[in-house]
């Protein structure tokens, strides 16, 4: 993501196979676990939206809102979360919504133990349920905070990762599945940012589904705004509009008198719930 924790020139220095490409793999859906709880409706968008580090101010918002982009990806929280959002308040999110806006929740929680870098939060084996429940009670916090109701998605980011680790990935999967659960017991659906090399692979391809996300946004950098011709994986994982992709990134663009530089997706998945 757009500078979120460290600047994109260390991050493609610590984290040299984020760009890389995968080969397809097989797979099911990833199970939701919502049973026995009557849920909100699912507000879902298609189309252009755009990251950013820190979230712009209501008037950029107003001068971007040109039709283009109908979305926009905002840092709800967590540790490892890099830039400051001054813009980022419930009437923030009230303003821009009445704009037309859907809001896209992103939760930078722990990182795993094998990653490069230094992070102010990262799991371990002996952490990764707890941390994982905790952070999904601070995320859920966070977003209701904002705004973003009961049936919304929060999208936990997991930055790449040597998913051939296996204790590491282990410790990643088990995180992922206690932050996956406590959401889903708060109302909240389960989304995950990840990199088609690295983290969001181990998600796709892991044989046993039980909690993880139903919603994944994949890093691929192919410059391809589709969620389906360069989908790396299966082909009946994610479907029913759960798939986005982060297409593009660093692409400085001007609209309305204000630049704003983003990363780009095609997006085909859940929004947050606001109004």
């Amino acid at each position: 993501m757009a500078g979120h924790r460290q600047s994109k020139k260390f991050r493609y220095i610590t984290w040299p196979v984020a760009g890389a490409a995968v080969v397809a793999g097989a797979g099911i859906a990833a199970q939701t676990s919502m049973a026995a709880t009557t849920w909100p409706a699912q507000k879902t968008y298609t189309g252009h939206a755009f990251d950013t580090c820190t979230a712009p101010s209501a008037a950029a918002m107003k001068a971007w809102n040109t039709g283009f982009y109908g979305a926009a990806a905002v840092y709800v929280g967590g540790k490892n979360r890099g830039c400051s959002q001054p813009n980022l308040t419930a009437s923030w999110v009230k303003s821009v919504s009445s704009m037309g806006w859907k809001l896209i929740p992103i939760y930078v929680g722990a990182q795993p133990p094998c990653q490069s870098g230094s992070n102010p939060e990262k799991l371990t084996a002996t952490t990764a349920a707890s941390l994982g429940t905790s952070d999904a009670n601070d995320a859920v916090a966070k977003a209701s905070a904002l705004g973003m109701k009961a049936g919304s998605p929060i999208y936990l980011d997991m930055e790449p990762y040597d998913i051939t680790n296996t204790s590491c990935n282990n410790a990643v999967l088990t995180y992922v599945r206690a932050f996956d659960k406590e959401l889903r017991a708060k109302v909240y659906r389960a989304g995950y940012y990840g990199f088609s090399s690295s983290s969001a692979k181990a998600i796709a391809t892991a044989t046993n589904k039980t909690d993880l996300p139903g919603n994944l946004w994949y890093a691929l950098w192919d410059k391809q705004y589709t969620t389906t011709t360069d989908w790396p994986w299966g082909s009946t994982q994610y479907t029913n509009h759960s798939r986005a992709h982060q297409y593009m990134v660093n692409s400085k663009e001007t609209r309305g008198g204000y630049t704003i530089t983003v990363d780009r997706d095609a997006w085909d998945a859940p929004v947050a719930i606001t109004g």
